[in-house]
C-alpha cells in the first residue's frame, strides 16, 4: 500500500517521494487518521488537471492540423474523461495503493472511477512539481495519449451516449437548441444548449452545429456524472 508499492510500476523518478504519498491521499483518509502528516490530494489534482489539459491540447493541436476547435475539444475530453483515467489507474494498481477511509474503500463503479481518476491527475501534478513539465509530458504521452486512436473512434458518440443515459436515468429524450450563431461563412461559431425537458443541462460550441451539439452532450455527461 502507498507510494512504495506504486513507484516501481509507474516507472517514474521523484526527488520528493512524499509528493506521491500526497497524490494517493484521499480527503476521507484524513478524517480517520488525524495524525497523517500530509495534505489530501485535491491541490495536486487541481495542478495535474491543468498540466494534463495543456499537454493534451498541444499534442492534439499538432497531430490533427485539420481539426477545428470543437473537434479538438471533444477528442480531448474523451482522452481525459474519468473512465479513461481510471483505466490508466487500473494498469498500475492505483486503487490498492491509495490512502482511503474504510467507507470510501468500499466504493464501486463511477464513484471509484472518479476517485482513481483524480489520483492520476494528482500524480501528474506531483511529477510536474518535482521533475518539471517535460517529465509530466512524457508520463502523459506514454500512459494516456497513446489511447488517442481509441478516443478518436469515440469522439462523435457523445450525443448517442447522453440520449441513452438520459432515457435510462430520467426517461427523457434530450433536445438541442442553437443559442448563438456568429462569425463569417468561413469561420462560423455555434453555441448550442442541450435540454432535458425545459431545463438546460449544458452548452457547447463549435464551428458547425453538429460539433457544438457533440460538445454540449459531452459536457452534459460530465455534469450529470454519467461518463
Amino acid at each position: 500500500m502507498g507510494a512504495a508499492a506504486l513507484k516501481q510500476s509507474l516507472g517514474i523518478t521523484l526527488n520528493e517521494w512524499t509528493l506521491l504519498e500526497q497524490a494517493l491521499t484521499h480527503r476521507s483518509y484524513l478524517n480517520e487518521n488525524r495524525q497523517w502528516p500530509l495534505e489530501h490530494n485535491e491541490r495536486l489534482e487541481y495542478l495535474g488537471d491543468a498540466v494534463l489539459e495543456l499537454v493534451t491540447s498541444e499534442y492534439l493541436f499538432r497531430r490533427y492540423p485539420g481539426f477545428q476547435e470543437g473537434e479538438l475539444t471533444i477528442l480531448r475530453a474523451s482522452l481525459v474523461r474519468n473512465e479513461a483515467l481510471a483505466a490508466v489507474a487500473g494498469k498500475f494498481g492505483v486503487w490498492e495503493c491509495m490512502y482511503l477511509s474504510k467507507g470510501e474503500r468500499r466504493s464501486e463503479g463511477r464513484a471509484r472511477d472518479r476517485i482513481v481518476a483524480c489520483a492520476v491527475e494528482a500524480i501528474i501534478g506531483a511529477i510536474y512539481l518535482d521533475q518539471g513539465l517535460q517529465s509530466a509530458h512524457s508520463f502523459a504521452m506514454k500512459h494516456i495519449l497513446q489511447n488517442v486512436d481509441e478516443a478518436l473512434l469515440r469522439k462523435k458518440d457523445a450525443k448517442s451516449e447522453f440520449q441513452e443515459k438520459a432515457q435510462a436515468n430520467e426517461r427523457i429524450t434530450p433536445t438541442y437548441q442553437v443559442l448563438e450563431e456568429s462569425g463569417k461563412d468561413h469561420a462560423r461559431n455555434f453555441i448550442v444548449g442541450v435540454f432535458l425537458g425545459s431545463t438546460m443541462i449544458a452548452t457547447g460550441n463549435g464551428p458547425a452545429k453538429r460539433l457544438a451539439e457533440e460538445a454540449a452532450a459531452n459536457e452534459a455527461l460530465r455534469i450529470k456524472g454519467w461518463k
